[in-house]
């Protein structure tokens, strides 16, 4: 039987109101695999007779009323309701009209006046593989999370006041069954009574019969009247075994609403379980997915820290490679004034302006203790040498241009004379290496910086 569009007749009543023993479902599952058909299994009990629009919704876990169903189907009606396959029914959900979420749900039979006649155990629509899936949250699910605890706590509380309230309507119920039955115990002691009289007002009318007989003709009369009196008796006797049967018949509607009534207690007992189960296991899960957090933090902070301590031991190593050039520069330089000075002594010692010479003094990286490493100041000599030479060529002008070229031929010989660096020495080791393995020198000093 598949949905109408027509809506099933649904209504405001309460679940203290309602009669879950009267249709009872079998077989259901813990949970069903989702994009398959689903069939229900119920059964109806003598006490209930079906009609033609009553109906089997599917609920979610915590509804109130029937009007909150998730999906339904008609239930068809069975054709001998006396015949033990009647009582045995099935219907069958479609795959795409049934949830797609995770949440807890149950079947419950709905007769056509909106009232609910039986409840099954709930279920999920989940794979049967979930549990080994392996759930990572963010913060905002783990919010979530909290969020959906609070609310099976409230509803919990919820399913705790209703078995309080259960709890005491089957109180009230089994003092008004106790009330009921001592009614019953009084009415049988009259009806004793009533029988014992009977019976004697019988043997009275018996012995009067046979006076009236002796006087038929003088209590004729009152033997009419008589006749009348035992009819009336006999009635009244008649009704009180009619009222008897009534009160033998309420006493057996009594047992059986208590009987249902401690069905509903257990069922909603085992509701309540479950509940507790779900709940302590949410509760683990916020818990081991809090320590996984903490646990990740710590890890990123000490990265962090081992990093800044690289950090931080590469800026001194660093700093301690620029103080080294630092002090070589200055180094450096002082020897370089002190070169100059000395030059420039030894040129004012030789008469020649050391603004006026064609060539310069070169510095501490070209020349003077380049020239020749073990002098601290250079050679003293070699620049008297190379300051004479302009003295000793003629200055020759060129007849055509008129143009000096003394200067070029002195600044080529000075090139000639120069001499070639033995060794290198590291400026911040003091180590030595050939001059002919200058690129093993580069790649030294180049190391000192890493």
């Amino acid at each position: 039987m598949e949905e109408t569009v027509e809506d099933p007749p649904t209504s405001t009543v309460l679940l203290d109101h309602c009669h879950f023993s009267q249709v009872i479902f079998n077989s259901v599952e813990k949970f069903y695999v989702p994009g398959g058909d689903v069939t229900c299994y119920y059964t109806l009990t003598q006490q209930f007779i079906p009609r033609r629009k009553d109906w089997i919704g599917i609920f979610r876990v915590g509804w109130k009323t029937t009007r909150e169903y998730y999906t339904f189907m008609w239930v068809s009606l069975p054709v001998d309701l006396n015949s033990d396959s009647a009582k045995q029914q099935e219907v069958q959900f479609k795959a795409y009209y049934l949830p797609k979420d995770d949440e807890y749900y149950q079947f419950c039979y709905v007769d056509q006046d909106g009232v609910v006649r039986g409840a099954s155990i709930p279920f999920q629509f989940r794979p049967e593989n979930e549990e080994d899936i392996l759930v990572v949250t963010t913060q905002g699910e783990v919010e979530e999370i909290e969020q959906r605890n609070k609310e099976l706590c409230k509803e919990n509380q919820e399913l705790k006041d209703t078995c309080v309230s259960l709890q005491k309507q089957n109180s009230d119920t089994q003092a008004e069954l106790h009330k009921t039955q001592e009614e019953l115990e009084i009415l049988k002691s009259t009806a004793q009574k009533l029988e014992q009289e009977a019976k004697a007002q019988k043997d009275g009318w018996e012995t009067e019969l046979l006076q009236l007989k002796e006087q038929n003709q003088k209590m004729s009369s009152e033997n009419e009247k008589m006749e009348v009196r035992v009819e009336q008796l006999q009635a009244q006797l008649s009704t009180r075994e009619k009222e008897m049967e009534k009160l033998v018949q309420g006493d057996q509607d009594k047992t059986e609403q208590l009987e249902r009534l401690n069905k509903e207690n257990s069922q909603l007992l085992l509701t309540l379980t479950q509940q507790k189960e779900r709940q302590k296991k949410l509760e683990q899960t916020v818990e081991e997915m809090l320590k996984q957090e903490e646990t990740t933090t710590l890890k990123k902070q000490q990265a962090l820290k081992d990093e800044n301590a690289g950090l931080s031991r590469k800026l001194s190593e660093n700093k301690i490679i620029y103080d080294a050039l630092q002090k070589e520069k200055e180094r450096l330089e002082r020897e370089n004034d002190l070169l100059k000075r000395e030059n420039s002594r030894l040129l004012s010692y030789m008469g020649l302006d050391f603004d006026s010479l064609p060539y310069q003094v070169p510095t501490s990286d070209q020349g003077g203790a380049g020239q020749h490493p073990a002098l601290v100041y250079g050679n003293p000599y070699s620049g008297i040498q190379e300051s004479s030479a302009p003295s000793l060529l003629a200055v020759k002008k060129c007849p055509t241009c008129k143009s000096d070229y003394t200067g070029d031929i002195l600044d080529f010989t000075s090139e000639q004379q120069r001499p070639q660096p033995l060794c290198l020495s590291c400026p911040i080791c003091d180590k030595t290496f050939p001059a002919k393995e200058k690129q093993i020198f580069e790649d030294h000093v180049f190391c000192h910086s890493l």
